[in-house]
């Protein structure tokens, strides 16, 4: 451990915790429907709730999120709904009653909050999230994150996310348009229960109940939901819960990323399309396997254009584009290929000085800024000196 203000005990709680609960946190595949509705009724006792009278499953938390904003919205909120059809005609006749999550998930996270809180020292409360936020936090909340701007771009652009099942017609705020209904799903997602995707806080209190004398029963039906399930919605008598994703693909640092295909796929089509954490169209991966130098060029957005030439190769690139030579000297040669809406992509093309065991040379190309003006400039740039200051006696 990093740091003295954790104990031992708690030191090796809070690992394995992470590891239990980073699982969870990425699962996929299909919930545990009848374990996650038990642990629905759980945190609905614990919280001194009846328990609900309808447990209905969706196959996204877009569809979780557009039924949440149709069951809170106004008439004509379900009217549209009711126009555009998926969701259950049963659902739009239902008197939901009012929504519970404070009692069932945030009254019952902050009494398990002040016991540690009680328990453990300003240092160690710190240390203690700081091990789990490292290791969990960033990677799932960015996750959850990216959920929500899905959910909310579904309303204005379908064909990036898939289809949220229903509400495109108008919003509550009357625009009858898709910033309408844009803002609708947006409060709607971010007023669910993220079920697995609170997991680092649970792993967190979790780790904290086996080391100290916190008591996590209050929150022992939300857990268990969240080991079992996606997002969901409480209300009084009613409780929309979501299926886990089908596909979840990742790169070395968590962020979404898959070269062809959706990032994160849901079983109703919803999809989010990423390249290592930025969203992209539903159709860049199959411009991703068949690209070429002059499909970059006309590329109009200048975002996906970079992410084109990182995947092609700026030097390959640099070759077939006809890019200019701009300069050379005994450092190297300057290229530059000029994009009309965006800074030119400038290298300097250097030669490895140490041969390689076949006797033969390496080429390399090394990316500058755009200011660069000579090869020896841009060479002592990637040293962090100026072209006055590189004098290398030696070369390695």
């Amino acid at each position: 451990m990093r740091t003295p203000a954790l104990s031992p005990e708690l030191a090796a709680s809070l690992a394995d915790a992470v590891t239990r609960w980073d699982p969870v946190a990425h699962a996929t595949g299909p919930a545990d429907r009848p374990a996650a509705e038990e642990g629905v009724r759980a945190a609905y006792r614990g919280a001194g709730l009846p328990e609900p009278e309808r447990i209905v499953w969706f196959a996204s938390p877009a569809q979780g999120a557009v039924a949440a904003a149709v069951l809170t919205g106004s008439a004509e909120d379900r009217e549209a709904a009711r126009e555009a059809g998926g969701l259950p005609p049963a659902l739009l006749g239902l008197d939901p009653g009012s929504p519970v999550r404070d009692l069932v998930r945030t009254r019952p996270w902050e009494h398990v909050r002040a016991q540690a809180l009680s328990l453990l020292p300003p240092a160690g409360w710190a240390a203690a999230w700081e091990f789990v936020g490292d290791g969990l936090w960033p990677r799932v909340n960015r996750l959850a994150r990216e959920i929500r701007h899905g959910i909310g771009r579904s309303a204005a652009a379908p064909e990036v996310t898939g289809p949220p099942a229903a509400g495109r017609a108008g919003g509550s705020d009357g625009s009858g348009g898709s910033d309408g209904v844009e803002a609708l799903l947006r409060r709607a997602a971010l007023d669910a229960v993220l079920g697995q995707h609170d997991a680092p806080w649970l792993a967190f209190f979790d780790a904290l109940g086996e080391s100290t004398e916190v008591d996590l029963t209050p929150l022992g039906g939300v857990m268990r939901v969240s080991r079992e399930a996606g997002w969901w919605w409480p209300f009084e008598h009613v409780v929309l819960i979501c299926e886990r994703p089908a596909e979840l693909h990742r790169d070395d640092l968590g962020r979404l990323h898959r070269a062809v295909g959706p990032a994160l796929a849901f079983p109703d089509g919803f999809a989010l399309h990423a390249w290592h954490g930025m969203p992209v169209p539903a159709e860049f991966g199959a411009v991703m396997a068949d690209l070429s130098a002059p499909r970059i060029g006309q590329e109009p957005n200048a975002e996906l254009r970079r992410v084109m030439l990182e995947h092609y190769g700026f030097d390959r690139y640099l070759k077939e584009s006809g890019a200019e030579v701009v300069q050379r000297d005994d450092t190297g040669v300057l290229w530059q290929a000029r994009f009309p809406d965006d800074e030119s992509l400038v290298m300097v093309e250097v030669v490895n000085s140490t041969p390689e065991p076949d006797g033969t040379s390496r080429t390399y190309f090394l990316r500058v800024p755009p200011y660069v003006t000579t090869a020896r400039q841009g060479v002592a740039w990637t040293f962090g000196l100026s072209a006055e200051q590189y004098e290398p006696r030696e070369q390695t």
